[in-house]
């Protein structure tokens, strides 16, 4: 497992392209903002701080299994992210 810290840069740096994504997406479409993209921005803004507190969370029985799982749902809520981003063009 990598540190901590590269996990939660993974976690800043993806979540942070979908949001970018998102504003592109608006933007080529001629709309400053739109309901669906807020609201995907706000998922995603909400997926972050539960991952987020989840790594920072130390009570747990093992550490890096945990820490495994928090990647690995980066990896599912970012893909149901990506898919959703994908339906709005």
């Amino acid at each position: 497992m990598a540190s901590i810290q590269d996990l939660k840069k993974d976690i800043n740096y993806v979540l942070g392209d979908i949001i970018e994504a998102v504003y592109f997406w608006e933007a080529s479409n001629g709309k400053k903002s739109s309901e669906e993209g807020s609201e995907l921005i706000d998922e995603a803004i909400n997926v972050f701080d539960e991952l987020i507190a989840k790594v920072n969370n130390k009570n747990v029985e093992s550490r890096s299994k945990h820490l495994n799982g928090v990647k690995s749902e980066l990896e599912e809520k970012a893909t149901v992210l990506v898919e959703k981003l994908n339906k709005l063009g």
